[in-house]
C-alpha cells in the first residue's frame, strides 16, 4: 500500500487521464441493464466508482490505500459514492454491512491477490453479490514494474474458482480477448472475465426453510429464536461484536432479552400455550412474571431501569439465555446432522442491585452468541419473507396442541409489537430552538424553520423501518416532509444534507444531555458506527442503512 499512498498524486493523474469508457470499452455489455448497488474494489482514485455513479449506480468504493483514497473521495464529491477503507481477500468491513451488491468491479486488482488467498477472495466476492449480481474482474498480464508485486493469474484459474463458488461466466462472445494497454505498455495486456450469481447461492434460505418447515418441534422454541435472530439482525445490526469468515457473535444477554420481549405477551397477557402438555417453561420462573408491569416497549436496547427493577431484568436475561442454551440451541442442527447450527458461549453473572442500561457492556456479561454468517446476510436480507414464514408456522405448531387456539386472535398475539411512531421529544428540541438564535434549518432544504410551520421527518421512513432513534428525527419543512412521504432519501440528496444533519446532532444531542442515549441508539441500530460520538461515523452508517433499506426492501427514493 506504501507505493499507492506515497505515490498518490502522480496516480491520481495518470489513471484519471483516461476515462472510464476506454479502459472499460470491453466491460459495457457486461455490466446490468438497470443500475443498483455496486461495489468497487482497489477503487484507487475514483474514475470507475464515478463512471458509474453518473450512470446511475450507487456505489461502495473500497480503496486500502490512504492516499488514494482521500484523493478518490473528493473527486466523488457529490455523487453517490461512499468510501470505504478495506481489502481482499477478507474484505472484513464490507460484509459487515451485510449487503449484496448487483455489480461488483475488481478492476486490476486480483494479480494483487496472493493465489493462495484467491479461493477465499472468491468465495468472499461471490457472498457480497447479489441473486442475479455480476462480477466483472479484469486480469492483467505482463511483468511487473519492479516497484509492486504481481502474481501471474489466468482466465482458467478465474473460471475454476467460479465454479466452487456455483458462479457463471457470462463474459459476452469477444468480450474476454486480451486487449492492448491503454497506457501503452507492449509488454502488458489485459483480460476481462465477467460471472454472474444465479440465486442466492449462499444455501441460507433453504436451511432456514428446512427449520421453519420440516424440523418437528415440540414447541415453539426454535422458531422463537429463529425470529428473535431475524429481529436483530433486521434492526439492530450495529450490536455484532465480531465478525469472521464462519460466524457472526452478538452478545447473548441481547438474544435472551428480545427472547423476552418475544414471549412475554404470549404468556402472560394472552396466556398462549407454548408447548405441548400443561410443563412449565424453563425460562419462566419468578423473575420472568415480575416483569409483569414493563411494555415491550421497555425491552429495548438503550432503556435504563432503578436497582431493583435492574436486578429483576438481568435475571430474567439469565434464566431466559440458560434455556436457549439448553433447548433451541442444542436441538436446532444443520439438516441431515447433529450438530448444532448456533453457538452459545455463556459467562458467570453476578447480579447487584445497582441501576441498569441495557447497553452493549450489560448485555455482553451474559456472554456470545455465534450465528453462521450466511444465515445472518439471510436474515438481515430477507428479514420481511422470513418472517411471515415463521409466524405462520407458529400458528400451525400451536394448533397442534391439545387446545386449539383461534387462528385470528392467534396472530394478533404474535404481531410484533413496534412502538408507535412518536416525535414529541425533538417536536420540543425545535421549539426550544425557534425561541432563541438562529432556528434550525429543513435537512433536505436548509431553508430555516418556522414556527407552526416544520415537522420532524423519519430519515429512513417509519412505515419501512420502525426507528423513533434521535439520529434518525430530522427537522423539515411541512412541505419537504409531505413530498418526501414514506421514500427514501436518494443518495444524493443525504450527501447534500451532510452537514446541516451533522450540525443537528451535534448542537442537539451531543453537546446536550441526550448525548448517551444518542450515541447508545446509534450504534446499537446502525452498521459500522464502532464510535457514535463522532457523528461522521454515524453519517457514514445512516448511508449505509439507507443503501440496505433500499436493496432489501426496493423503497422508492425522494430526489428532493
Amino acid at each position: 500500500m506504501n507505493y499507492y499512498s506515497d505515490n498518490a498524486d502522480a496516480l491520481f493523474e495518470r489513471y484519471n487521464a483516461l476515462d472510464f469508457e476506454t479502459v472499460h470499452a470491453d466491460l459495457q455489455s457486461c455490466l446490468p441493464e438497470t443500475p443498483g448497488a455496486a461495489l468497487d474494489v482497489g477503487a484507487g482514485a475514483g474514475r470507475d466508482a464515478l463512471a458509474l455513479a453518473r450512470r446511475g449506480w450507487d456505489v461502495v468504493a473500497v480503496e486500502p490505500a490512504h492516499g488514494l483514497r482521500e484523493r478518490g473521495e473528493a473527486h466523488t464529491q457529490g455523487h453517490p459514492v461512499q468510501w470505504m477503507d478495506d481489502r481482499l481477500p477478507g474484505l472484513d468491513s464490507v460484509r459487515a454491512l451485510s449487503e449484496r451488491f448487483n455489480l461488483i468491479l475488481v478492476s486490476a486488482v486480483w494479480m494483487h491477490v496472493p493465489p493462495m488467498e484467491r479461493e477465499r477472495a472468491m468465495r468472499v466476492l461471490s457472498e457480497l453479490l447479489a441473486p442475479g449480481g455480476r462480477l466483472c474482474i479484469t486480469l492483467r498480464h505482463g511483468p511487473g514494474d519492479g516497484a509492486r508485486v504481481f502474481h501471474p493469474v489466468s482466465r482458467a484459474e478465474v473460471e475454476r474458482l467460479a465454479r466452487q463458488r456455483a458462479l457463471i461466466d457470462v463474459t459476452p462472445s469477444g468480450t474476454g480477448e486480451t486487449r492492448s494497454d491503454c497506457q501503452g505498455r507492449d509488454e502488458v495486456t489485459w483480460e476481462t472475465v465477467c460471472l454472474q450469481l444465479p440465486d442466492d447461492g449462499t444455501g441460507a434460505l433453504p436451511v432456514l426453510r428446512h427449520i421453519i418447515v420440516n424440523d418437528q418441534k415440540s414447541s415453539t422454541y426454535k422458531l422463537g429464536l429463529l425470529r428473535v435472530i431475524t429481529r436483530i439482525a433486521d434492526g439492530l445490526p450495529g450490536m455484532v461484536v465480531r465478525r469472521t469468515d464462519q460466524y457472526v457473535t452478538v452478545p447473548l444477554g441481547l438474544i435472551g432479552l428480545y427472547w423476552l420481549r418475544l414471549y412475554k405477551p404470549l404468556i402472560i397477557d394472552h396466556a398462549l400455550r407454548q408447548t405441548q402438555g400443561s410443563a412449565g417453561y424453563g425460562f419462566a420462573r419468578e423473575p420472568f412474571y415480575a416483569l409483569r408491569h414493563l411494555s415491550v416497549f421497555d425491552l429495548c436496547v438503550g432503556q435504563a431501569f432503578d436497582s431493583h427493577t435492574g436486578k429483576i431484568l438481568l435475571a430474567a436475561i439469565r434464566d431466559a439465555c440458560q434455556n436457549i442454551r439448553q433447548m433451541p440451541v442444542r436441538y436446532t442442527t444443520w439438516p441431515g446432522s447433529t450438530e448444532p447450527l448456533f453457538v452459545a458461549e455463556p459467562a458467570t453473572t453476578r447480579l447487584r442491585e445497582v441501576p441498569v442500561r441495557l447497553d452493549r457492556e450489560t448485555l455482553l456479561r451474559f456472554g456470545v452468541f455465534h450465528i453462521p454468517s450466511h444465515i445472518w446476510d439471510c436474515a438481515s436480507r430477507y428479514a420481511c419473507w422470513l418472517e411471515p414464514a415463521i409466524v405462520n408456522e407458529w400458528v400451525d405448531v400451536m394448533q397442534r396442541y391439545e387446545f386449539r387456539y383461534n387462528v385470528g386472535p392467534t396472530r394478533d398475539a404474535l404481531r410484533w409489537q413496534a412502538p408507535v411512531r412518536r416525535t414529541h421529544l425533538v417536536r420540543d428540541l425545535i421549539e426550544s430552538r425557534l425561541d432563541v438564535g438562529p432556528s434550525p434549518q429543513c435537512t433536505w432544504t436548509g431553508t430555516r424553520l418556522r414556527t407552526n410551520h416544520y415537522e420532524v421527518d423519519h430519515a429512513l421512513p417509519w412505515v419501512h423501518w420502525n426507528n423513533n432513534d434521535l439520529w434518525n428525527l430530522m427537522p423539515a419543512t411541512r412541505r419537504a416532509n409531505r413530498e418526501k412521504r414514506d421514500h427514501l432519501p436518494a443518495a444524493g440528496l443525504l450527501s447534500d444534507a451532510h452537514d446541516r444533519i451533522i450540525d443537528w446532532w451535534t448542537s442537539t444531542y451531543l453537546n446536550t444531555r441526550y448525548r448517551d442515549q444518542f450515541i447508545i441508539e446509534a450504534e446499537a441500530a446502525l452498521p459500522m458506527v464502532p464510535d457514535a460520538s463522532r457523528p461522521q461515523a454515524v453519517f457514514e452508517g445512516l448511508q449505509h442503512q439507507r443503501r440496505r433499506l433500499k436493496q432489501n426492501q426496493q423503497i422508492a427514493e425522494w430526489m428532493g
